[in-house]
């Protein structure tokens, strides 16, 4: 079993990476060309419409 200190330590070091990769891709979107922010999309999957019939 995990006391509770072990499991602090452990949430503050999961906290501290997710924080990391959030700066990282943060300065990884800053460093990209102005002109391609403009023409940017929705990354995100769309639902496919024939699944839906």
């Amino acid at each position: 079993m995990i006391s509770n200190s072990e499991m602090i330590r452990i949430r503050r070091q999961m906290q501290r990476r997710i924080r990391d990769v959030v700066a990282e891709r943060r300065r990884a979107r800053l460093m990209e060309p102005s002109a391609d922010q403009s023409d940017q999309t929705d990354a995100r999957p769309t639902a496919d419409a024939s699944a839906t019939v």
